[in-house]
């Protein structure tokens, strides 16, 4: 349903006297994409976020583009230039804009391909998660009964779980050998840590749907939907979902960064992405024991992290504001 907000707009002139006697006012209406737009426009903090998520996702698709500028990949080591006579990474210079790591690398370039390798973690993780949490909502809120009884107890039984040390368990079992798990159709690499991350992430997202699935299968147009002959498929795709996509798209906002974060903290336990593979959990890892001597090799890349996820963290509250009606502005 449409929703409508009456406006006062003052003219230059009067459109005509009221009951009273007092000139009357012009009312406009505005729809719930307007208001929306309107609303989270005036969030500065989100529009800086959504800024700064721009610019990250630019250096993560260039991050070839940077290398090739730059002449070196990720992984090209540079013992002479990058290090000095006692084999220490050197700091920031003109060749190398942050320095350099303890193997010689170019910590610049590592730190845009440790962008890509974040942001395609999380969000094929968070869309795993999704998919699976939102399905499970949606049947465990729209049946109730029993089918709700036995969905909640399972989510209940993953969130009790220990999710860190499986995720330690299942990435070192799986990433041992180059076969991987289940015969092979799990590697080593990017998309195993998706998936465990996925896999663990859904529990939230199911409750949240859940809950709002409870209210929206009383509500009128349901109601309406069913006594036309919609079937529950139908109800709960073309009636109940379409109602979901603001909360949905909140804490996608939310549950990005934190993904991002796991990720970060299974590399710098030393069982994440594959060591060639440039992540800013395993830049942390390395500089951890030289950061003393070579503050560079922990600044950016913590600097990245911490802003990146910030950033999420500031667009998501805009749009949980901007979408929520009883938020005055």
């Amino acid at each position: 349903m449409a929703q409508v907000v009456s406006e006062p707009i003052a003219g230059p002139e009067p459109i005509g006297p009221d009951i009273g006697g007092e000139p009357s006012q012009k009312v406009i209406g505005r729809s719930p994409g307007e208001l929306f737009r309107r609303r989270f426009r005036q969030d500065k903090f989100a529009i800086a976020g959504i800024v700064f998520l721009v610019f990250m996702v630019l250096i993560a698709v260039g991050a070839p583009i940077i290398a090739r500028i730059a002449g070196h990949g990720p992984n090209d080591i540079f013992l002479r230039e990058g290090t000095d006579e006692f084999g220490l990474p050197k700091g920031p210079t003109g060749e190398f804009w942050f320095g350099a790591d303890t193997a010689g690398r170019d910590l610049f370039v590592r730190v845009a391909y440790g962008a890509r390798t974040s942001l395609i973690v999380a969000t094929f993780a968070t869309s795993i998660s999704l998919v699976i949490g939102v399905a499970v909502g949606l049947m465990a809120g729209y049946y109730r009964g029993k089918v709700d009884t036995f969905l909640s107890r399972v989510i209940d039984i993953i969130m009790t779980l220990p999710i860190l040390l499986l995720a330690l368990g299942l990435v070192a079992a799986c990433g041992s050998t180059k076969e991987g798990c289940l015969g092979g159709a799990i590697k080593p690499g990017l998309l195993l840590v998706s998936y465990v991350i996925g896999l663990f992430n859904w529990p939230y997202i199911a409750r949240i749907v859940r809950g709002q699935v409870l209210s929206l299968r009383e509500k009128e147009f349901v109601e309406a939907a069913r006594a036309q002959g919609a079937g529950d498929f139908r109800i709960m795709s073309r009636e109940i979902l379409p109602n979901l996509v603001g909360p949905i798209v909140v804490y996608t906002t939310l549950i990005i960064p934190a993904n991002i974060l796991f990720e970060a903290a299974l590399s710098f336990l030393g069982i994440g992405v594959p060591p060639g593979t440039a992540s800013w959990g395993r830049m942390l890892f390395d500089a951890s024991k030289i950061f003393t001597v070579a503050w560079w090799m922990m600044v950016f890349p913590g600097l990245f992290l911490f802003v990146t996820t910030l950033a999420f963290n500031l667009v998501g509250d805009g749009l949980r504001d901007a979408l929520d009606p009883r938020v005055a502005r």
